[in-house]
């Protein structure tokens, strides 16, 4: 027995010396907001105080932890949060909420020791807390709010759209009571891993691996036990991919079976051991290899490793090139690069009745039913996906993970089941950034209008489908930037290999595809010798424009947020040569690199559904079924709808995506939430405010309250009261009830990429300040202002955090982050920015409405990290001249550029 003081309180515990701290503290005593991350001491998620300083809980042996005071975040606040929890609410410095728990308590930790930290101070003991979401800067506010240090902005009490209100879901982020994949597990669960291939392609074939299983006293499953179809996928059309491959791998970490059993059993279980005789095959694993004539075919309905090709051609793009005054060629390479959310992949099933009933992160939970339910065979009304918290996502985890391996188990069995990924098999069976080899062609008149573009690209998709299809049809519509292109050529293709599965990555390749065309544009402006910011205006799309597409748009917002830009970009100038001047073995530059994005699914039904409810004893229901995994739809959705109906937005309840519960408001990707979901929730609101209305005979400008059990409604001197226990009750549940649904208005594209892909689009600019340092080749990135155009900003406060926090993800792509699989499988290896890499960023929040999107507003989280990385290569381009050709901008790889850019110069 060892013997534990937690939060004030003793504890007697049967554990083994060596168990993590962080293990005994979640298993044994049921404190989860102790969150794991890593088991390596790498993301901090799990830090708790002992004696008072901030220690990761995943690298203390319990028995360290013995007549020590331990705190964790479930003993920091008392009836409410904490101060400095109220502050992270205030400055919305959570996000998804994997994080925090382990931030709060370092910087708890900070702040009983130093009472007024700074900046340095806070960056320095919160540097082993990695987050994902944020970008870090909201974190640092709150601290210095709790502390005094800063100011803490007010918030706003009942005001809805355009207020900065708090997230509605924040208070269970900050005291760490949200609940994970791995947070909330069924009593007598059955603990499942997976037996994984470690060859990127073989065949193989079973021994006795049940008489194996039963020798370490767990059961086994394979593809030979999946009842239904035994692949699944994102995109009907392409689904492909093995719940339990049966016979072949394709890339290495594909299950081939599941153990299941008792906990302790199956974690200490050495899965190499499992009798499995394999045949490894040549992989193909570059898309070289895969576009050659005698590669081998992946698979067999496919030629050439071919899985589609999107194309868009408007005008004469060849010709235009041929005759033009300017014209500038380049290719681009980039990589894989890993999602690195916090948490890794957990959920729990269990039996309800004849119900299977599935909890896990998420993105897609009515997604997750229809092919989890075709893998075991079951009708969807037979199965129910019940979110957990989703601890980031940015794109993975809208494809399956654990849910049809812990349904099969459950459902075989009876039992209730449970599998939570580490971080390693996390990083192995997870998707990725496709990587791109891209080439392009610019062309200009000589006053620098822009007459023609050719774009070329092949994308890695890796071993299956996934979203790769809707990266390949994406890519050309957006490559062109938000410019007016009237000659243009695009394709982009999606290659199978035997490397990891490449799927949906915040941008679905635009951001790969803007690398390579905006550092051209800054090459085209050098040719004409034109400023860099002057061509970018000069050419950015206008109202009414006609994009690449031939789609006419509306609200187009790129002009506003470049000439947002325009005061920092001239002061920058000036700063920037001052510093050169003086200084030899460091060189300051700037770039400026755009975007747009078009909200929602490309040129196909996009629909979502909202419902509102208004109960008899006066509960106002909203049924948001749209997946907040950080971004804030919880709140911002809740916002909207609270205009629309005409309450204040506190006083609505919103309940949480859950297929049994809520109707369908598709997935939490390619940045449609606000747009389509916020559209469907203001007709929900507006039709519910119309019923109201219409009961009371008054009219539209009538101010209406809920009071206990009673609507009040209010207009010119006269009130009516409508009593909710006198109406009858509908099927719902509600005595007044309204759902729509909306679909944006698309058209299919044509067999040259015309039509009318996306029905709002989204647009903003970057300029990044960097400083290049000439003998290491190492590049760190001062200062970024950003002026993206929201068309309305929903919610100040939470847009802010989502620039901030795509921004820190563009700067990883740019700098650092590099998956390289076999050895970056971690996240000590595998790098992504730290609360000391982030720059000051500066954040511009442009209003040009769009007349589809809900009360004017666009998308904004996929298109705040497209524009970062351009911009910080022209800006290292404009330090030292060096060109780079390949992300990351690894300082080996800037050192080349740098001499390969004196080399040119003679």
């Amino acid at each position: 027995m060892i013997h534990l003081k937690v939060n004030g309180t003793h504890h007697e515990v049967a554990a083994a010396p060596g168990r993590r701290l962080s293990d005994v503290l979640r298993h044994d005593l049921g404190l989860t907001g102790t969150k794991v991350g890593c088991d390596a001491g790498d993301c901090g998620a799990c830090t708790v105080l002992l004696d008072g300083a901030a220690t990761c809980a995943c690298l203390t042996p319990v028995a360290q932890a013995q007549g020590r005071h331990i705190e964790t975040i479930e003993g920091l606040s008392g009836p409410g949060p904490s101060a400095l929890q109220r502050a992270f609410l205030r400055h919305g410095a959570a996000q998804c909420g994997i994080c925090t728990p382990g931030m709060v308590m370092a910087a708890e930790a900070l702040l009983r020791g130093e009472q007024k930290p700074d900046r340095q101070a806070i960056e320095a003991a919160l540097g082993g807390v990695l987050c994902r979401c944020t970008g870090y800067a909201k974190i640092i506010d709150a601290v210095l709010d709790a502390s005094g240090s800063g100011a803490g902005p007010e918030p706003d009490a009942a005001a809805s759209v355009g207020a900065r209100v708090e997230r509605l879901d924040g208070v269970p982020k900050v005291l760490g009571a949200e609940a994970f994949g791995a947070d909330v597990l069924p009593e007598g669960a059955l603990w499942v891993r997976a037996i994984r291939s470690p060859h990127a392609a073989a065949r193989f074939a079973f021994g006795d691996l049940k008489g194996w299983a039963a020798a370490q006293g767990v059961a086994v499953f394979t593809a030979a036990d999946v009842p239904g179809r035994n692949v699944s996928g994102v995109i009907p059309a392409f689904v492909d991919q093995p719940a339990l491959a049966d016979g072949h791998v394709r890339l290495a970490g594909e299950p081939v079976a599941l153990v299941a059993g008792a906990r302790d059993v199956v974690l200490a279980l050495d899965m190499a051991q499992a009798p499995i005789a394999w045949q490894p095959e040549a992989a193909v694993l570059d898309v070289a290899t895969a576009r050659a004539g005698d590669a081998r075919q992946l698979h067999a309905s496919r030629a050439d490793n071919l899985l589609i090709a999107g194309v868009v051609r408007r005008g004469e793009a060849a010709e235009a090139v041929a005759k033009a005054d300017h014209v500038v060629s380049g290719q681009f390479t980039t990589g894989h690069v890993e999602h690195a959310y916090i948490e890794p992949e957990a959920g729990a099933a269990w039996m309800e009745g004849d119900v299977l009933n599935i909890r896990a992160c998420t993105q897609a939970p009515v997604l997750d039913r229809d092919e989890t339910a075709a893998v075991l065979g079951l009708p969807q009304d037979k199965l129910r996906i019940r979110p957990a918290a989703t601890g980031g996502g940015f794109g993975a985890k809208l494809d399956l993970s654990v849910q049809p391996l812990i349904g099969l188990v459950t459902l075989l069995t009876g039992r209730p089941s449970v599998m939570v990924y580490g971080r390693a098999e996390s990083m192995l069976a997870s998707t990725k950034r496709h990587p791109a080899q891209m080439t392009a062609t610019l062309a200009a008149d000589a006053d620098g209008q822009l007459t023609g573009m050719l774009f070329d690209g092949d994308f890695d998709t890796g071993a299956y489908a996934s979203w790769g299809p809707t990266v390949a049809v994406r890519v050309p519509v957006h490559a062109s930037g938000p410019y007016a292109v009237p000659n243009y050529a695009a394709e982009a293709r999606a290659i199978h290999t035997n490397g990891p599965v490449a799927g949906a990555f915040r941008g679905f390749g635009v951001p790969q595809a803007a690398v390579l065309q905006e550092t051209l544009l800054d090459e085209l402006a050098d040719k004409v010798g034109m400023d860099r910011l002057a061509i970018r205006r000069k050419n950015a799309l206008t109202e009414s424009a006609e994009t690449v597409c031939g789609q006419t748009v509306q609200g187009v917002g790129i002009g506003a947020c470049l000439e947002a830009l325009q005061p920092r970009w001239d002061a920058a100038q000036i700063a920037v040569a001052g510093f050169n001047a003086q200084n030899s073995g460091k060189a300051r530059g700037i770039g400026v690199a755009s975007c747009w994005y078009g909200c929602g699914n490309t040129a196909l039904p996009n629909p979502s559904t909202m419902r509102m409810g208004i109960t008899t004893d006066g509960r106002i229901c909203l049924h948001q079924g749209a997946m907040d995994i950080g971004q804030g739809a919880n709140t911002v959705i809740a916002q909207i709808a609270a205009d629309a109906v005409g309450f204040p937005v506190h006083q609505l309840e919103v309940l949480d995506a859950d297929t049994g519960v809520s109707p369908d408001c598709g997935k939490t990707s390619a940045s449609r939430q606000t747009v389509v979901s916020g559209k469907a929730a203001l007709l929900a609101g507006q039709s519910l405010r119309a019923q109201i209305l219409q009961m009371a005979n008054m009219g539209p400008d009538a101010r209406i309250s809920l009071q206990g059990g009673h609507l009040r409604i209010s207009e010119a001197g006269a009130t009516r009261e409508i009593d909710l226990s006198a109406l009858p009750v509908g099927a719902e549940g509600y005595v007044l009830m309204a759902e729509e649904t909306y679909d944006p208005p698309t058209e299919a594209l044509d067999e040259h990429g015309q039509g009318v892909p996306y029905a709002v689009y989204g647009y903003g600019a970057q300029l990044a300040e960097v400083e290049v340092d000439l003998a290491l080749g190492t590049v760190t990135v001062l200062k970024i202002t950003a002026a993206h155009d929201l068309g309305r900003v929903i919610n100040p406060l939470l847009a802010e955090g989502q620039i901030e926090g795509g921004i820190a993800q563009g700067l990883g792509m740019a700098l650092m982050e590099e998956f390289v699989p076999g050895r970056t499988e971690n996240l000590h290896d595998y790098l992504i920015p730290t609360i000391g890499d982030i720059p000051e960023v500066v954040s511009h929040l442009i209003e040009v409405p769009d007349p589809e999107g809900p009360m004017g507003a666009k998308g904004l989280g996929e298109h705040v990290l497209i524009p970062t990385a351009p911009a910080i290569l022209n800006a290292i381009t404009d330090a030292c001249g060096a060109r780079l050709t390949q992300l990351p901008a690894r300082p080996d790889r800037v050192l080349a550029a740098i001499k390969a850019a004196k080399e040119r110069s003679g």
